[in-house]
């Protein structure tokens, strides 16, 4: 518990009987009916449940944010005032100022045209009068308050100068300019690394402590409700179907929808294979680096190894489970893998030397080598249908395939990946996060490949969802005989697929080995900051990891 548990505390938040609608063509849709909850100074509820479950609708319609086509109607009293009936103009001095959000998104939520140290004293100007110069001062000091690395050069930085975990400190900077009484924080570690998610809930706990403010934090990773939060309410459909302290949700859930939440949890362990098993790939002193600038007028050029000198083996039928803080080299060595991106070393397929190939004599080798990204929804042409899309790597490898057979093994790939056939005309905008990616495994599979590449496969999914893709991934290497490559910062879905697991640091491995060795007794000191981070954020005990 924090901010003075047990005390009788001030309510600041009470919202009653909040309905949010959108008018639809074909009709109005009911994001949001009749929820109720509190929030009390000091205090941390979590609303939580699956995409669509309405917890992020339900905050945007406090905040006045909903899309133009969106009504909201209820009550939501902050200190007596009703938000949902305020003016535009008084809204807007609270929010900001009072009440204040960080996003899912930073870098789709900071303006890219625009340095941060700006963007955090924006509003101190606009709601506190302060000039350009003090607004500057304060921001250099709520940057190092959040812990920003060289924040006096920082502040100046663009966000696209700044990795991810750095632009979600910027946004809690920004939300914490003003002193606020209650801050709404929206999954603001779903695509952070296990260390880095650690660091910001740990960082959010010191200044709530700090500052007295009650948070509203919203999250589909019940891991981080448990550590995190007070109180938590439960939402499907729109509605909250069960409320109450962490502690007896956790331990006696009386919904069924929230037992099924606590129980998706990936699950099983994968046993190694045998080393008899013949070996896919293998890469030896495998090198890639990228140049910083420099080499002018007999200046030495300078460089980043993103991969240095890393060797590894795949055998047919495992999976190799990469893992590491952001940065650390595991999507550049997967692309290095997969001659995407120019290395040194060597990289041997099915006992072939493939580092030098020429472009005629990769192709011939792309579709035995697929890969399945993290967004796939940035992945899949929105001018496509699903057919289309799924096929495309047909016109490529099998050029005299006609229509109709293109047609009939796309439906069989759909169908393998549990999609119904007669979904292939419609486009991926039409389809939840989870189907997506489905029908990126079966854009992948229709080519039968040998070894496939999964780069964060389930970073952005449900719960519930990443423990049916899990199990759609195993039942289709035990079919195929397939070889994964799997990248992950999510530690509970490598343990229940890997059978082996390499730990990245700086483009180096710093240790690998079987997965339950790994995770039972991490030899160094990083491996160990990463377990304790991970089960940290599920809520267990960490002093096994402490190291």
């Amino acid at each position: 518990m924090t901010g003075g548990a047990g005390k009788e505390r001030q309510t600041l938040l009470a919202v009653r009987d909040l309905n949010v609608a959108f008018r639809l063509a074909d009709g109005p849709v009911h994001a949001v009916r009749g929820v109720d909850f509190t929030l009390a100074a000091g205090e941390t509820v979590a609303i939580v449940g699956e995409s669509g479950s309405g917890k992020s609708q339900t905050v945007m319609a406090l905040m006045g944010l909903l899309a133009a086509n969106g009504t909201a109607s209820g009550r939501a009293l902050y200190r007596g005032e009703d938000l949902l009936a305020l003016s535009p103009r008084r809204l807007n001095r609270i929010r900001g100022e009072k009440i204040t959000m960080i996003f899912q998104e930073p870098m789709s939520s900071l303006d890219p045209l625009y340095r941060v140290g700006r963007q955090i004293a924006e509003p101190m100007v606009y709601h506190r009068g302060l000039s350009w110069r003090a607004a500057r001062k304060r921001a250099l000091e709520l940057l190092k308050l959040v812990r920003i690395p060289d924040a006096e050069r920082r502040i100046d930085a663009y966000p696209h100068e700044l990795s991810g975990g750095q632009r979600q400190r910027v946004m809690i900077a920004m939300a914490l300019a003003n002193d606020p009484d209650i801050l709404i924080a929206d999954e603001p570690t779903t695509a952070l690394d296990v260390t880095i998610q650690a660091e910001i809930l740990k960082l959010l706990r010191e200044l709530q402590d700090r500052l007295g403010m009650g948070i509203v934090f919203i999250t589909h990773d019940l891991g981080i409700v448990r550590r995190f939060a007070e109180r938590v309410y439960v939402m499907r459909e729109g509605k909250v179907v069960e409320e109450g302290p962490v502690a007896d949700i956790f331990a006696a859930p009386r919904h069924a929808y929230t037992r099924m939440l606590l129980a998706a949890e990936p699950a099983g362990r994968k046993p190694p294979v045998d080393e008899a098993t013949p070996v896919i790939l293998e890469g030896r002193d495998v090198s890639v680096a990228f140049p910083l600038g420099g080499g002018f007028l007999g200046r030495q050029r300078q460089e980043l190894k993103a991969v240095d000198r890393l060797t590894l083996t795949l055998r047919e039928g495992e999976t190799l489970g990469v893992v590491g803080d952001s940065g650390s080299g595991k999507s550049t060595l997967a692309r290095a893998l997969l001659r995407l991106v120019p290395s040194e070393g060597e990289i041997a397929f099915l006992g072939r030397d493939i580092a030098g190939l020429n472009l005629r004599r990769e192709r011939g080798l792309r579709r035995q080598l697929q890969i399945v990204f993290q967004d796939p929804y940035g992945s899949l042409s929105p001018r496509l249908t699903i057919g289309e899309i799924v096929t495309e790597g047909l016109l490529v490898h099998e050029p005299s395939l006609s229509r109709a057979e293109r047609d009939r093994r796309a439906a069989a790939a759909l169908k393998e990946v549990q999609l119904d056939p007669a979904m292939q005309t419609r486009y991926p905008h039409e389809f939840s996060g989870g189907q997506r990616q489905r029908i990126a495994i079966a854009r992948a599979m229709i080519l039968k490949p040998k070894l496939l590449v999964l780069d964060e496969p389930t970073s952005a999914l449900d719960r519930s969802v990443q423990k049916e893709i899990v199990e759609l991934l195993r039942r289709l290497q035990a079919e195929h005989r397939l070889t994964y490559l799997f990248i992950s910062h999510d530690l509970a879905v490598v343990r229940a697929l890997a059978d082996r697991v390499l730990v990245m640091k700086d483009g180096r491995a710093v240790e690998e080995g079987e997965t339950e060795e790994i995770f039972a007794r991490p030899r160094q000191d990083y491996t160990k900051r990463l377990m304790a981070a991970a089960f940290l954020s599920a809520g267990a005990p960490a002093e096994a990891w402490a190291g």
